[in-house]
């Protein structure tokens, strides 16, 4: 009796208590299939000694209790009939604290000294709950099945087993398996909280197995159960079934109305957040654009803590703005979905790399614009100038205003500061009768008034602390600390505006705006100088033929390559850009169809334009592209491709051909430095610096020979060898394999071995790469390793990695070292820095 209504009783309450806490503070993902059970794994393992929940410590502190001082084991058996309920609270307390193993250890005891207790069936549910845990899924299925076939359960044992079953299926990915036991459970169990939460599983296994109408009658059983069970599985049930819903046969008028009625509801406040997400949706299915944006960014304005939702409302957005080119807004939004995404997901990366293509689009972009704007002013007056900043100086001055008065308005419409909260948080303080004068007048409030002093709260300016001061500091960054006095307002006045008379700070509390909005400013930033003029001219004309150029062949929005194009042409651009800003209008109206355009384009090139190579695309096709493959342009891109893929053995033969073939043409100096580059990569520092003197003396007035001489005054002496960096300054490390050479197809099949084994470890955020060392050896390599213990703890993880053993020698270094053995190869006189260090 003590120990069932004493200790165990204490233990129970406190690990209920515990268990409340943990379903309370769990997040649910609604959009995955939801865990059976909430519970949040945690990567730092709990040791003896340690807790995550007070409850749960002090309910195992309980059962172990009872054990040890209420226990009654005479002659091997146990007389105490609650001893096995206190190992089975034992092992759940351990369970729930993340204490796997000790947990089956309690539970196992149950099993081999209490075979007769009459809690046996929920010690062997708890005992494969905790095998799955320790992802032995395959284990816990079999003794489920047979514990389901053999045992004569009762109804919520049975559902138990059930769900646990389905739950390991789950873990396996074996989802119509997983749908048959979860219907069970939900069929059995006699918790409705369980019910409910089984039956939403059930309806999503329905749809990730494509049967949205079985989906929607498990989503109607969720709704059935209402206030029986926690109302967001009623919402999310009620939001999943809109999803589900067939736009070619439904009656869309219907799901507004539900939409409609579902955000009217009071109750529904904390759930508008995935409300309006989804009636976006809804409008974007029938078509509305702007109804559906603007929900998505109310969806947004409620700050949800759904991050993922979050994501969901940025895409949808960054999507609208793609798909009607407004690519500079797209990339803000896609950068606001990545900022809400993990970034070691597939998704995260897939749209990284979509971003990552907008970046020269919303670059140039900003030069045409600020360029063209910069221009046009440079072509005024300088009373139209003057004229011009004026009114732009007025509608500043206006906004800020404006922007200070909003300000305000927002602190003063504060929660805080509504008189509601005024009465309720400090209405005692006048007294009941409304009259709380003093003697000293120290009060709050008048005999009159009562609250009234304290109602003005959102109403007088002063009696907002917090407005009062935006206004204050508002104030000084206008006219600085002046004194009070008459005509304080006049410029003569600011001498004295410091509180000590020091004139420097009067200058410091002048307000930027005035400074950036001063007339003078304004006009003498406007450039002048014609070398400027036309450096802004150069730039903006190579920011339209490059956009003209990405948006025809990256993105394929032809009329947007058009428009940047003629704009080009109409700007009377530098004549290396008119011709091929002629031929890509000719190809982009081509594919619009428009082909009185592009034939007029066609003609001007062949007329005007008779011996370039695109005059001769134009006149015959076939023969004029196999010429252009064959052109030294053409040739240096495809050699430029092996430098980019390290083929340097074959780059130097085919740059030694076609030094040869094309000797006396002007390209050919592009050969030859190209050609050093390759050198100084394959074979060294020394190696490229008698490459580059050697352009530089062969071709001094080229434009490759000025470089090579630039780079040989700067960048060489920059790069000579003073020694290893110290491990201390390092941040990044590499781990190296060495292979040889000569036998690429062992390095490339390790090198995709290494992948895959990084992969399954999860070690995405580490990258790998085959770089060539010299011509008898070459390197499969690990980046972005944050120190060295770590890049030995991935070496020794990889040795003992029973799916991809990884026990090839290894070399971990820094990064900055790794630079200077690849840029003087001196491997060796690394390696033997080591060995005397160590």
């Amino acid at each position: 009796m003590t120990t069932k209504f004493n200790t165990m009783y204490n233990g129970e309450v406190a690990y209920e208590t515990g268990r409340a806490e943990l379903d309370a503070s769990f997040n649910d993902n609604y959009w995955e299939i939801l865990p059976i059970e909430r519970i949040e794994t945690f990567d730092d393992i709990t040791r003896p000694g340690e807790s995550k929940n007070p409850n749960f410590e002090r309910a195992e502190e309980k059962a172990a209790k009872a054990i040890q001082k209420h226990s009654m084991k005479i002659d091997g058996s146990e007389y105490n009939p609650q001893i096995d309920e206190s190992f089975i609270m034992l092992g759940k307390a351990r369970y729930f604290e993340q204490r796997f193993i000790p947990a089956l250890e309690a539970f196992n005891y149950v099993l081999a000294y209490y075979p007769a207790s009459n809690s046996i069936a929920q010690a062997k549910i708890w005992k494969e709950k905790t095998h799955i845990r320790l992802d032995n899924n395959e284990l816990a299925i079999t003794n489920l099945r047979k514990l389901i076939k053999i045992e004569d359960l009762d109804d919520q044992d049975f559902a138990d087993a059930s769900a646990m079953l389905s739950q390991a299926f789950l873990n396996l990915e074996i989802y119509d398996t997983a749908l048959t036991y979860i219907k069970d459970a939900s069929l059995y169990t006699k918790k409705n909280e369980e019910r409910g939460r089984y039956s939403y599983i059930k309806a999503q296994l329905y749809n990730k197995l494509n049967y949205a109408d079985s989906a929607n009658a498990a989503f109607d059983e969720v709704i059935a159960l209402n206030r029986k069970i926690p109302r967001k599985y009623m919402i999310n049930a009620h939001l999943e079934k809109a999803r589900n819903f067939d736009y070619a046969t439904g009656d869309t008028l219907v799901l507004h109305e539900f939409f409609d009625k579902l955000e009217s509801n009071r109750e529904n406040r904390p759930f508008l957040d995935k409300i309006y997400y989804r009636k976006a949706e809804f409008y974007q299915n029938v078509g509305n654009e702007d109804s559906a944006i603007f929900l998505y960014n109310k969806s947004l304005r409620t700050n949800s803590d759904d991050r993922y939702l979050v994501s969901r409302d940025y895409l949808a957005l960054a999507e609208h703005n793609f798909e009607n080119a407004e690519y500079k807004e797209a990339g803000s939004y896609y950068d606001s979905t990545l900022g809400q995404l993990e970034e070691k997901t597939r998704e995260y990366r897939r749209i990284r790399k979509k971003r990552d293509n907008l970046a020269d689009v919303i670059n140039y972009e900003g030069i045409a614009q600020r360029n063209d704007s910069i221009i046009s002013l440079t072509k005024l007056s300088e009373t139209d100038l003057k004229s011009f900043f004026e009114e732009y100086i007025a509608a500043q001055k206006e906004k800020a205003i404006q922007d200070s008065i909003a300000r305000v308005e927002s602190i003063r419409d504060n929660k805080f500061f509504n008189n509601k909260n005024a009465n309720s948080k400090f209405g005692n303080l006048s007294g009941s009768n409304g009259s709380g004068a003093g003697k000293n007048g120290n009060s709050f409030s008048t005999a009159r008034g009562g609250n009234r002093g304290l109602n003005q709260v959102g109403q007088f300016y002063f009696y907002n602390t917090s407005a009062a001061a935006v206004g204050k500091q508002s104030f000084q960054k206008r006219w600085g600390n002046r004194k009070l006095e008459d005509d304080w307002r006049l410029s003569s006045k600011s001498v004295l505006s410091s509180g000590n008379g020091d004139p420097t700070d009067i200058a410091e509390n002048q307000g930027e705006e005035e400074d950036e909005l001063s007339l003078e400013s304004l006009l003498a930033s406007v450039p002048k100088d014609k070398a400027v003029i036309d450096s802004l001219l150069i730039d903006r004309d190579f920011a339209y033929y490059q956009l003209g150029l990405i948006y025809k062949e990256k993105f394929k929005e032809h009329p947007l390559a058009v428009n940047r194009l003629e704009t080009l042409l109409t700007n009377n651009p530098e004549e290396r850009l008119v011709l091929p800003s002629k031929y890509n209008l000719y190809q982009s109206y081509a594919a619009m169809d428009a082909f009185a355009k592009a034939d007029s384009y066609k003609q001007d090139i062949i007329t005007n334009y008779p011996d370039s190579r695109y005059a001769a695309i134009l006149k015959n096709p076939n023969i004029a592209l196999e010429q252009d493959a064959a052109s030294p342009e053409a040739v240096y891109a495809t050699l430029f491709r092996k430098l980019t893929a390290q083929d340097y053995a074959s780059l130097l033969v085919d740059l030694d051909k076609y030094i040869d073939q094309f000797y006396g043409d002007d390209f050919v100096p592009k050969f030859e430095l190209l050609k050093a580059t390759a050198i100084g990569r394959y074979e060294g520092h020394d190696a490229y610096k008698k490459a580059l003197n050697f352009v530089a003396l062969t071709y001094p007035r080229s434009k490759e020979g000025k470089k090579a001489q630039e780079l040989l005054q700067t960048t060489v002496p920059a790069l000579n060898f003073k020694g290893f960096v110290s491990d201390d300054d390092s941040n990044y490390w590499k781990l190296i394999y060495p292979f040889d050479a000569n036998n690429p197809d062992a390095t490339t099949s390790f090198k995709e071995r290494l992948d895959e084994a990084l992969e399954k470890l999860g070690y995405t955020e580490f990258s790998t790469s085959l770089d060539v060392y010299n011509k008898d050896q070459s390197f499969v390599v690990v980046h972005y390793i944050t120190s060295r213990s770590r890049a030995g703890g991935l070496v020794e993880l990889l040795k003992i990695n029973k799916d991809y053993p990884i026990t090839k020698p290894s070399i971990v270094i820094s990064s900055k070292n790794y630079k200077l053995i690849q840029v003087h190869k001196n491997l060796e006189k690394y390696l033997s820095n080591e060995q005397e260090s160590n």
